[in-house]
């Protein structure tokens, strides 16, 4: 492969990573400034939470199959995609109704303070006069005894422990970037360097092109004034030659031939 090839395929390669670049970052601001809030600072866009899990309960571990399930293990610091349930009781009903053992859920939960917590479900039952009883755990138990489990009940009116929402995706890498963009360090490396990098190519990109087109002046005038000065040199060498008695180099070659006229007549 040639070099202009491969400088082609390497300008088209950092023209795709800036180009991904700037939409990450277009994304992150949205979410981190434009995005509605919730009450414990979660943002929501489109009915959507996206929230950075902060622990390792739904790490994987050898005790917990979750093979059958659509949500696998989720690693700590990955984003999670929370559908949030709706606020109607009729909508809030048939969210409930739609829930089944696996499915992984983002709850408030109050322990000794108000948490937020994203857990499976192990059960959930339908009470006789109304709402449903679901527990949750964690996939990451130490053990086959399991860990702690969370209960909520659906129908206490003004209950501290709630659902937010189901967890319907996730995104590893996504969440370790959003993660290490809420960080001072993570701003100025991932925000603020590359910026300054881009800014620092185009400033030498415009020196390349006015000094390309200063060198392209410079050339022109060099060959406009090295044809005057051969010109002038024509014009001298004629002048030299006219006052020593000789006639110019074209002035000669349009004499005619005396011996070429004599031919012609003697041949007629």
């Amino acid at each position: 492969m040639d070099k202009a090839k491969v400088k082609k395929i390497g300008k088209i390669a950092l023209d795709v990573l800036l180009y991904i670049f700037l939409a990450i970052c277009i994304f992150s601001v949205f979410v981190t400034v434009l995005s509605k809030r919730d009450s414990d600072g979660a943002a929501e866009v489109f009915g959507y939470q996206m929230r950075i899990v902060t622990s390792d309960s739904m790490s994987e571990s050898e005790f917990t199959d979750v093979s059958a399930y659509k949500i696998k293990d989720i690693p700590i610091r990955s984003m999670v995609f929370v559908k949030v349930m709706p606020d109607d009781k009729d909508g809030a009903d048939e969210f409930y109704r739609s829930l089944n053992v696996g499915d992984v859920l983002t709850f408030r939960y109050v322990y000794t303070t108000q948490v937020t917590i994203t857990h499976r479900i192990t059960s959930i039952t339908e009470k006789e006069t109304g709402g449903f009883i679901i527990e949750l755990a964690g996939d990451n138990k130490s053990s086959e005894d399991g860990q702690l489990t969370q209960i909520i009940d659906t129908s206490i009116p003004n209950n501290t422990n709630y659902v937010i929402g189901k967890v319907t995706g996730q995104a590893y890498l996504l969440g370790l970037l959003i993660s290490f963009l809420s960080q001072p360090v993570g701003i100025i490396l991932l925000i603020i360097v590359p910026c300054f990098i881009i800014i620092l190519l185009e400033i030498l990109k415009i020196v390349k092109v006015l000094s390309a087109d200063k060198k392209k002046r410079e050339q022109e005038e060099k060959e406009k004034k090295e044809s005057e000065l051969e010109e002038l040199r024509r014009k001298l060498a004629e002048l030299e030659m006219e006052k020593s008695g000789q006639a110019p180099p074209h002035a000669a070659a349009e004499e005619p031939n005396d011996n070429e006229e004599s031919k012609e007549d003697k041949t007629e």
